[in-house]
């Protein structure tokens, strides 16, 4: 299921316009008129845009799941391959020993791919973020140009962008969209800190046995991939005094106990399980209250339930209009 072409930023609508009209934080009811066009296509493009994260979002999460099954399933039967009784094999010269280097392999293989799967987790929600941001319309173009303009671009400090408080589309002003855009990147932002905290302890459980891993250890605040502490930065799960990861988090508790983030290269068995069932449960996201948040959405667009998807989405540089008379 694919979405509409998501509207990029700096293109305007030009809208004929019959005089001049200086841009000012208080609109007029002719300004609001030409303004609430543009803004409502911009609006379905946005959310459009957080759909799709939405979808990465939970594809990404699937992935992961199933290559951290895969990933412990490979490091346990590797470190009790030892004591394994192997029937009828175990007399086969080094069976041990190559089934141990395979298994390894694999290992190390579902580490880079459960990485990759956060990572696609990580810039999911920070495309969330850009679309939240992108959500207003301003006007642009000097007052004295014969056609009235939109962009997403910011060019008078007056215009606030968000139509003077004016209903975008029947009853809900431009800010009201901001604030469920933001609630969905919150409650996605705090599920994303506890994966990262199971994704750390995953990807380098069994490296102590490595040289390498003797002599570099890796903590909380490490970067898991170049460039993730600014992606971090981007979704607000960077403090700002530390310059370091927010604490993982479960459902409003966040807990300063630097012991938490501690890595164990050899967690157990029932450690690992645990792991496992927190990234299933998806335990910081309430889903039922993402959907309804969707939903609400979808009706005050006035689309067709469970259309939404499948919108006509418009981009802001669509022809001009002519504007009807009042």
């Amino acid at each position: 299921m694919s979405l509409c072409g998501d509207t990029r930023r700096g293109e305007e609508t030009p809208v004929a316009s019959k005089g001049t009209i200086s841009v000012s934080g208080s609109q007029s009811p002719w300004t609001a008129r030409l303004w609430r066009p543009a803004a409502q296509r911009n609006m379905r493009n946005q959310w459009s845009r957080l759909l799709s994260c939405r979808m990465r979002w939970v594809a990404a999460s699937l992935e992961g799941r199933s290559i951290s099954t895969a990933l412990v399933n490979a490091h346990l039967t590797r470190r009790y391959m030892p004591d394994m009784n192997l029937g009828v094999l175990k007399d086969m010269p080094m069976i041990r020993e190559h089934s141990c280097e395979k298994l390894a392999r694999k290992e190390e293989l579902c580490q880079r791919n459960l990485l990759c799967s956060y990572k696609e987790m990580v810039d999911a929600l920070c495309q969330s973020v850009k679309a939240r941001g992108s959500m207003r319309c301003y006007m642009k173009g000097p007052s004295s140009s014969p056609l009235i303009k939109f962009s997403q671009l910011s060019q008078d400090s007056d215009d606030p962008g968000d139509g003077a408080g004016v209903a975008v589309f029947i009853s809900w002003p431009l800010t009201y969209f901001e604030d469920l855009a933001q609630e969905v990147i919150e409650i996605f932002a705090s599920e994303l800190s506890l994966k990262r905290l199971i994704v750390q302890q995953l990807v380098f459980i069994g490296c102590h046995e490595t040289q390498e891993a003797q002599t570099s250890e890796q903590s909380w605040p490490n970067e898991l991939y170049d460039g993730e502490l600014d992606d971090l930065a981007t979704v607000n799960l960077l403090c700002k005094e530390t310059f370091q990861p927010t604490p993982p988090r479960i459902r409003g508790f966040l807990s300063d106990d630097p012991a938490m983030w501690k890595i164990s290269r050899m967690p157990t068995r029932e450690t690992l399980q645990v792991y496992l069932t927190a990234w299933i449960a998806d335990l910081n996201i309430d889903t039922m209250r993402v959907d309804e948040i969707f939903r609400m959405v979808e009706e005050e667009m006035q689309l067709t339930p469970g259309s939404f998807p499948a919108a006509l989405i418009l981009d802001l540089s669509a022809s001009a209009q002519q504007p009807t008379s009042a």
